[in-house]
């Protein structure tokens, strides 16, 4: 079982940058691909970046590929998502999550943490 809780968000002017960072506990985190995701308000949740267990493979969202990195270090069993040129379609609720294999798939992910909200204002 995986714990979760993100942190890094905020309100930030279009043009910047934000990281968020998703802390995980529980001893499978290490053999976890890991996701971020996004909720705006009425709207569904969807993808936006996910990496491998080892970090070897990453794959983006249309919407925020060249602008968005993800990357990991399972000495901390920590997730990070830099956000870079950061634009108001981007407001939303970001949700990290855990999963038994590397996938775009929402319905794949088993864990997720309570979401921390950014704004990006114009």
């Amino acid at each position: 079982q995986v714990q979760l809780v993100e942190s890094g968000g905020g309100l930030v002017q279009a043009g910047g940058s934000l990281r968020l960072s998703c802390a995980a506990s529980g001893r499978t985190f290490r053999s976890s691909a890991m996701g971020w995701f996004r909720q705006a308000p009425g709207k569904e949740r969807e993808f936006v970046a996910t990496i491998s267990w080892s970090g070897g493979i990453t794959s983006y969202a249309d919407s925020v590929k060249g602008r968005f990195t993800i990357s990991r270090d399972n000495a901390k069993n920590t997730v990070y998502l830099q956000m870079n040129s950061l634009k108001p379609e981007d407001t939303a609720v970001y949700y990290c999550a855990a999963a038994n294999v590397h996938t775009r798939e929402i319905q794949r992910y088993s864990y997720w943490g309570q979401g921390t909200q950014v704004t990006v204002s114009s």
